[in-house]
């Protein structure tokens, strides 16, 4: 039961270091890294409904609302409500939304250079933390329907 053998505590430590590399180039950018997730949604598919762009960032419409707010604020994207269903409000980056792209171009270079893994290593990484969060979806799910 020791911290540092934990993998849940290893994943939080790895995400709060992700964050602090992250951070001053965030900074320039005026962004926090809540929103740059945000716009790296967007800037993958500009358009997105709200609902959408909440399950593919796995938060809620109260965390992911304020966000929306902010970053309509400082211009880099507006809200707009659909004309074919008045439940559903879609997300469109602005020039200036598009613009900050090229400017965050450097960050996954900067973490690479940081994290001291070679390509292979971090590429590796990426899969098997992506086949994790997978895993453990499934394992909530199937508790939720009350299966083994």
């Amino acid at each position: 039961m020791a911290l540092d053998r934990q993998v849940c505590f290893a994943l939080h430590s790895a995400s709060r270091a992700t964050t602090a590399v992250y951070r001053p180039l965030l900074d320039e950018l005026g962004i926090t890294y809540p929103q740059y997730l945000v716009l790296l949604a967007l800037w993958e598919q500009d358009g997105l409904a709200v609902g959408e762009l909440g399950r593919r960032l796995e938060l809620d419409s109260g965390t992911l609302s304020p966000l929306l707010k902010r970053l309509e604020q400082a211009g880099h994207l507006t809200r707009l409500r659909s004309t074919g269903d008045e439940r559903r409000v879609d997300i469109h980056l602005t020039d200036t939304g598009s613009a900050l792209r090229e400017r965050a171009h450097a960050l996954p270079e900067c973490l690479f250079a940081a994290s001291g893994l070679t390509e292979a290593e971090m590429s590796g990484l990426a899969h098997l933390l992506h086949r994790l969060t997978g895993s453990l979806r499934e394992s909530v799910d199937a508790q939720q329907k009350g299966t083994p």
